[in-house]
């Protein structure tokens, strides 16, 4: 997996959305919207927890699960 274009969509895609979007990491919470966080988390084939809350969220949990799918990442989208 080519890490940096993951962080790079992953990122624009959040940054698309009002809502606030974290990706849990073992007991590490991200924003998706800042590509440092994301540098310093994905890492391997961890198996992530996604939270959004916002006005888009609908919208926003689609977006997102789509993103992180077509990466081969393994994200559970959690609904608050």
């Amino acid at each position: 997996m080519s890490n940096n274009s993951a962080i790079v969509e992953i990122s624009q895609t959040a940054n698309k959305f009002r809502s606030s979007i974290v990706l849990q990491a073992d007991n590490k919470y991200i924003d998706v919207k800042s590509i440092l966080g994301l540098f310093t988390t994905l890492v391997g084939n961890q198996a992530y927890e996604l939270h959004v809350h916002g006005p888009d969220v609908d919208e926003a949990k689609a977006a997102m699960a789509e993103v992180f799918a077509k990466h081969g990442l393994n994200v559970t989208v959690v609904a608050e």
